[in-house]
């Protein structure tokens, strides 16, 4: 882990229409899925993604107890949310992937509630206190759609304590690779016959509640079942369906609609 300052900062000056650049980002797609998004939301969007920063991997976004307040739009790469425990373990309680939104609360609050850390190369978008009120008060379709997906991230949080607590160790990996499948899929870099996944067995581990030797044995019999295969940076599914079935996979979190806006394809007016 790498304790800096800050990366570097650096300006993106898009070649081709605004719009076009912004509908092509992993955010964009994200954010579509729940509200379309005008030709002002995109420009909007193209705005945040001018202020980028590259983090090397194992370098933190932030930390802790940081109390100057940003926020990151992942861009490209893999980072993870983690908690230190007093007695020097670690706890992963969210893997991000482009597109995602990380720091909400670190902005909101005067301190961060928790530690980011670059899982590979990092290419990130920076938001400030100002950037959000900008959105809030210009924009407020493109904020209802930023809250939706906030949303939807807490409910993965939400059914990762569920997973530690009611599910064996194998259902756990399995509804994990299940799961970042269809959160990559939905930005265009996965789908069921696998995905490329930079963590290492330490970091399942780390996220899951098991050891890394106990994570290993488990990977192994996943293998020779039939089910997937983690090798070499890739997660294939050797049969997606009786994956779905061990796992008891119901992926229905991910896809709820956003009910503060009914009429998810026109403009907030309430």
């Amino acid at each position: 882990m790498q304790r800096t300052s800050y990366a570097p900062l650096y300006t993106i000056t898009p070649t081709q229409d605004a719009t076009d650049v912004a509908r092509d980002t992993a955010f964009a797609k994200k954010l579509s899925a729940v509200i379309r998004l005008s030709d002002e939301d995109l420009l909007s969007m193209a705005d945040l993604h001018r202020r980028r920063r590259s983090f090397a991997l194992g370098q933190e976004l932030y930390h802790e107890g940081q109390s100057d307040q940003r926020a990151f739009v992942l861009a490209s790469g893999w980072s993870c949310s983690y908690k230190l425990l007093e007695n020097g373990t670690r706890q992963i309680v969210e893997f991000h992937i482009p597109g995602d939104f990380i720091g909400l609360r670190s902005v909101l609050f005067r301190t961060a509630t928790h530690s980011v850390e670059s899982i590979t190369d990092v290419q990130a978008s920076e938001l400030l206190q100002r950037d959000f009120r900008q959105i809030f008060t210009q924009t407020p379709h493109l904020a209802m759609a930023v809250l939706a997906v906030s949303a939807k991230d807490a409910a993965v949080v939400v059914e990762h304590l569920i997973t530690l607590s009611q599910r064996t160790a194998s259902e756990r990996i399995c509804h994990l690779f299940l799961e970042l499948g269809l959160r990559l899929d939905r930005v265009g870099i996965g789908n069921q016959s696998g995905f490329a996944c930079p963590l290492s067995q330490y970091q399942l581990a780390d996220y899951l509640g098991l050891t890394s030797i106990h994570t290993n044995r488990v990977l192994r019999a996943l293998r020779e079942q039939g089910l997937l295969t983690f090798q070499k940076g890739q997660v294939v599914f050797l049969d997606y369906q009786a994956v779905v079935d061990h796992a008891r996979f119901d992926p229905a979190y991910l896809y709820h609609d956003c009910a503060i806006a009914p009429d998810v394809y026109g403009d907030v007016t309430t």
